[in-house]
């Protein structure tokens, strides 16, 4: 018996063409999962990536309102903050549209912020600014 297994062991010579074909599908059917999951990992790490740059805008924006340098008004443009903010890397590897992107300030606190650029942006379907207390990956949206 052990004498026709080492027999069968040595005539064995390599996959055959089916063995080959099934570790293919396998592997295929692998990554067709894998690779849109991989997809929206990056996609959801970059709107995460906006939402901690307006946090950033809006802490910058606090202290600029702590030093008297902001008072109350309607839009405050976020070029205003540059002596309070260090550069912002955009994750869609643009940059923030200095015109579109702005503060809302009233009774001394940050109330509303949008923050885009030619890609995508911090705001709400009707491409207004966004409320402090509602920032989240949701809010950030593909500018159509």
């Amino acid at each position: 018996m052990l004498q026709k297994c080492r027999k069968m062991l040595r005539n064995e010579k390599g996959l055959t063409l089916i063995e080959l074909l099934a570790v293919v599908v396998i592997l295929g059917i692998i990554a067709a999962i894998a690779v849109p999951s991989i997809g929206n990992i990056i996609d959801n790490s970059k709107k995460d990536a906006h939402v901690a740059n307006a946090e950033q805008v809006i802490n910058a924006a606090r202290m600029a309102i702590l030093n008297g340098d902001i008072t109350d008004g309607d839009e405050i443009g976020i070029d205003e903050l540059d002596e309070y903010l260090e550069s912002m890397d955009d994750p869609d590897g643009e940059e923030y549209d200095t015109d579109e992107s702005y503060i809302n300030v009233a009774d001394e606190k940050v109330t509303h912020i949008k923050l885009v650029n030619d890609t995508r942006g911090l705001q709400d379907a009707d491409k207004n600014a966004v409320s402090v207390d509602d920032l989240k990956r949701e809010s950030v949206i593909d500018n159509e």
